[in-house]
């Protein structure tokens, strides 16, 4: 049935990666504030954008972008996964698969934007950090709304379980 408490968390985590396109993962900007050029890098899931902003004008020139389409492909596809497996809610193990399918492909996703930073983390400035945005964090929220679900999942099927032992 829909209206079970997995499906609310398996919605919340496929939500949450959806929300992962529209937000910002990671943002860095250089640490002198009183140079008249300052270098800026900001990161979603579709690019990573390396800019420079003139103090004195407030003109942003753009010195340069890499593609981070994987990212968005890799939570593109976990949403559907996730909204498959909601789909799937008479089959309650092909639902636990799905969810293991949907946490491999997220945490691929977590690696991948992981990867991104450290690489754009060495385009200036490399001994200071850059600061993790919400972007970065939904899908660990999705992951663990998903894990929530499997245990919820697996509690329905030891009471089905146990139904058809009494039988």
């Amino acid at each position: 049935m829909l209206q079970r408490v997995q499906t609310i968390f398996m919605t919340i985590a496929a939500i949450a990666m959806i929300l992962m396109l529209f937000f910002p993962i990671w943002e860095k900007s250089d640490s002198n504030f009183e140079a008249e050029k300052r270098e800026y890098a900001i990161m979603d899931a579709f690019q990573l954008r390396y800019e420079q902003h003139i103090t004195e004008t407030g003109e942003v020139q753009l010195l340069g972008t890499q593609d981070t389409f994987w990212i968005s492909a890799g939570a593109i596809v976990a949403a559907l996964v996730m909204f498959f497996s909601i789909s799937k809610y008479k089959n309650r193990m092909t639902q636990v698969k799905l969810n293991a399918l949907f946490s491999l492909i997220t945490a691929g996703v977590l690696v991948g934007s992981y990867v991104y930073i450290m690489k754009a983390n060495q385009l200036f400035d490399p001994e200071a950090q850059g600061t993790f945005l919400i972007g970065f964090y939904l899908p660990i929220v999705a992951m663990l709304n998903n894990f929530l679900a499997n245990r919820f999942i697996r509690k329905d099927e030891a009471l089905v379980r146990s139904a058809d032992r009494i039988r």
